[in-house]
């Protein structure tokens, strides 16, 4: 899948992913794909809230050993 952006939030704990993900959408242009990469799980839960509640489209989620990867594809 081709992105736009990659916000990399590895290490990092709420709400710090979802914070700097605001950031990197804001950036993108309409339709653009961000990938994120992220290690808390708490973003399992707050990823799919962040984009229901702003519109963005969670594309896929992935999970393997601890690392949690989204596609968001920002409204248009």
């Amino acid at each position: 899948m081709a992105v736009d952006g990659v916000l990399d939030a590895t290490g990092l704990n709420c709400p710090e992913p979802v914070m700097m993900l605001h950031q990197h959408v804001r950036d993108l242009p309409a339709g653009g794909l961000l990938k994120v990469i992220a290690t808390d799980p708490s973003t399992k839960r707050d990823i799919p809230k962040f984009c229901v509640f702003l519109g963005h489209e969670l594309v896929e989620q992935q999970e393997s050993a601890g690392t949690y990867l989204y596609w968001i594809r920002k409204k248009a």
